[in-house]
């Protein structure tokens, strides 16, 4: 055992104050530098993120806020309808988009849609879609209907599920025309190019109707076709209100 002299200083060895010399510091990392491909990467990853949002908020929208929209407008068109039916002041002769009828279809349920003037984007947002070129409602003729399986109110999105022998309901100020189907929905599916389905007589172009009837196209698809399923039918009684 070491002793300890209080005349000579005790060494460090023998008061155990052993230093040891401490190792230095680490150099600080300073932050990577981005690379112009890396920005560029970031840059574009951020821009698909930002184009996936508004895709799914553009679908969302189409399928399911223009149908929310369109019904809302539905509604309101057919009681404006009705209201003019009932006021005794000359009615005027309609615009493009301005309701002419209401339709109901019982295989579709109890709804009653306005028909409108005009096929255009607009029109067809409004309600089923009359070509104005065609004959008019209980008119001798072809009375040529068009409307929207999915998105805008949707009116035809069981038109598939028609059915021979279904009824087509047409009501306007002065009579309920109720026409027959001749074929299934699923029977017909044409280019939206074949105009024939147009004709006064389907498919005899230049021919004398004699025939009162009526037409219904839609979408062949329920997404973007350019294909159409299309029934026709025949006037098969008229009722006057």
């Amino acid at each position: 055992m070491t002793r300890y002299d209080p005349v000579r200083p005790a060494s460090r060895w023998e008061t155990g104050a052993v230093s040891t010399t401490a190792a230095p510091p680490a150099p600080r990392r300073g932050r990577a530098r981005r690379t112009p491909l890396g920005t560029a990467l970031t840059v574009l990853g951020v821009a698909l993120v930002l184009v996936g949002i508004g895709l799914l908020g553009y679908v969302g929208w189409q399928y399911f806020g223009t149908n929310i929209v369109s019904k809302q407008q539905h509604e309101q068109l057919r009681k404006d309808l009705v209201r003019s039916w009932d006021s005794s002041g000359k009615q005027k002769a309609p615009a493009a988009g301005d309701p002419v009828a209401l339709l109901r279809v019982p295989r579709f349920g109890d709804d009653e849609v306005p028909v409108v003037k005009g096929v255009d984007d607009r029109s067809l947002a409004r309600g089923v879609g009359w070509f104005p070129e065609s004959a008019g409602p209980g008119a001798i003729g072809n009375f040529v209907l068009a409307g929207h399986r999915v998105t805008h109110g949707e009116p035809f999105r069981d038109f598939l599920e028609l059915r021979a022998g279904d009824k087509v309901l047409v009501e306007t100020r002065t009579h309920v025309y109720t026409y027959v189907l001749r074929d299934d929905g699923t029977d017909r599916e044409v280019d939206f190019s074949e105009g024939w389905v147009l004709d006064p007589v389907p498919g005899q172009p230049g021919a004398t109707p004699t025939e009162r009837l009526i037409t219904l196209v839609t979408c062949a698809e329920l997404f973007h076709t350019d294909t159409r399923s299309v029934v026709f039918g025949e006037l098969a009684s008229a009722v006057e209100k």
